[in-house]
């Protein structure tokens, strides 16, 4: 049977969702409503989607009985209100990076969904990649050794674009990009609590973070260096450096396609849509589909590659950069 998809907003990051959803067989996934605030554009993305059903609120998105999951790509500064009236009402949710604004909300949203006994995420995508399974294997057959300094970076020019700069936005380079970084050195780091938190910076006029270098410090002296820029266009490498060893993801480290492991390169193809597009590698959407879908089928509650306590402990470490930083939000609390 079908996984059912429900699609919260009809912005660009939804578009490839479902371009890549349509590069999955028919009759394991299928979209089947969507819902914006604006009826009318509803109804036109869900002509040139061919989704059954439009809705021009969220409320009504949640109230139908018809989906197995839904996808939300709002912007972050709404995913609290949002993801939470879809948690009360019992619905399994896939939600945008990053999850909340800040660690309060992010807990908020957690302690729901344990409440509700439905399945939450965190939308990483990365995570799912084909890359990033190998990298996990690798780590947990000590094929580098012992870990002892990740690097990862994330930049490129969108300071001339309103939703990185602006703060009722939830600008920044942290929060839309950074944060591909960070949960690049949780899950080398398995989870683990860095033992401290040192972030570097400069901010851009409107308040907001415009270049962010973060190193987690963990116990056996081993490190993360990581970087991330809304002013310049960066590498968009990572590396994991062990003592018996290597690995490099090129760019784009939070989407890749190939991965160098003690100076062997693995290409992985990425599904093909000859669809347009707004993102790089967009179509790599249907591995976190995929994903999503068999946690359903086995009864999970969260994802075993991005748990609750994944996106708990990114969210902590964000707010304690943001604090060094001195970059707050609306929503975050006096």
């Amino acid at each position: 049977m079908a996984t059912k998809w429900g699609i919260c907003s009809a912005g660009k990051i939804c578009n490839d969702f479902l371009v890549a959803l349509e590069t999955l067989p028919a009759k394991d996934h299928q979209a089947v409503a969507v819902a914006a605030r604006d009826l009318e554009k509803a109804k036109e993305f869900a002509h040139i989607h061919k989704i059954p059903k439009a809705y021009g609120s969220y409320e009504e998105l949640a109230k139908d009985p018809n989906i197995d999951i839904i996808y939300v790509g709002t912007l972050h500064t709404v995913h609290r209100d949002v993801v939470l009236m879809f948690l009360q009402n019992r619905k399994n949710v896939l939600c945008e990076k990053p999850l909340a604004m800040n660690s309060i909300e992010v807990r908020e949203l957690t302690s729901a969904a344990r409440k509700y006994n439905v399945f939450f995420m965190e939308a990483f995508w990365s995570r799912c990649f084909p890359v990033y399974e190998q990298i996990r294997t690798c780590l947990s057959q000590k094929a580098i050794g012992d870990v002892k300094v990740v690097r990862a970076e994330f930049g490129f020019k969108q300071h001339h674009v309103p939703r990185a700069v602006q703060k009722e936005l939830g600008g920044g380079s942290l929060l839309d990009i950074g944060c591909y970084c960070i949960q690049f050195a949780l899950m080398v780091f398995n989870g683990e609590n860095p033992e401290s938190v040192t972030a570097k910076g400069f901010l851009y006029e409107t308040g907001v973070d415009e270049t962010v270098t973060i190193i987690l410090q963990y116990p056996g002296k081993r490190q993360a260096i990581l970087t991330c820029t809304i002013m310049a266009n960066l590498p968009n490498q990572a590396v994991i450096c062990g003592s018996a060893g290597m690995i490099q993801v090129p760019s784009c480290m939070w989407c890749p396609t190939s991965v160098i492991i003690n100076g062997k390169e693995t290409k992985f193809p990425l599904p093909h849509s000859a669809k347009p597009m707004n993102f790089t590698n967009s179509t790599g959407l249907s591995y976190e589909a995929e994903h999503v879908r068999q946690c359903l089928l086995k009864g999970f509650k969260e994802s075993p590659i991005m748990s609750l306590e994944d996106s708990e402990l990114l969210s902590s470490i964000m707010d304690e950069v943001r604090k060094q930083l001195g970059v707050r939000f609306p929503q975050d609390q006096p």
